[in-house]
């Protein structure tokens, strides 16, 4: 059995990038991950929504936090235009192609008309075909 993911409204939001809870879903008040389970449900308002990548599941999944709590956003790191430029000039490091190896002719049993192992022995009959 094959687990497939539903769409909802977590689909729209970004990785790793806080949003406002108000905005992207609202609702009851919810506590803030960071708080704990022993603290206080806060307001939609005065919460943030990050959507975390998750190492077996590509959907990843999302955390309420409140403004104490919300993580930065992780974004990549900026590159320089003269960074930028080298790298779009210099070409991609490219993999030399693996060798190809001739495929073995198939060799039938004349007596079973199946195909031979390498070994050269039939496995219906056990003759020895060269």
């Amino acid at each position: 059995m094959k687990i497939r993911n539903s769409s909802d409204w977590r689909d729209g939001l970004p990785f790793e990038i806080p949003v406002a809870a108000a905005e992207a879903v609202p609702g009851d008040a919810t506590r803030c991950s960071g708080c704990g389970p022993d603290s206080e449900p806060w307001p939609r308002e005065a919460l943030w929504v990050v959507k975390h990548r998750h190492p077996t599941n590509p959907a990843g999944f999302v955390r309420y936090y409140c403004a104490d709590h919300k993580p930065k956003p992780k974004l990549a790191p900026p590159v320089s235009a003269p960074e930028r430029a080298r790298r779009a000039a210099s070409p991609s490091p490219r993999k030399a192609a693996a060798p190809t190896i001739p495929e073995r002719p198939a060799v039938m049993c004349p007596d079973c008309f199946v195909q031979v192992p390498a070994t050269g022995v039939c496995g219906m009959c056990g003759q020895r075909v060269a």
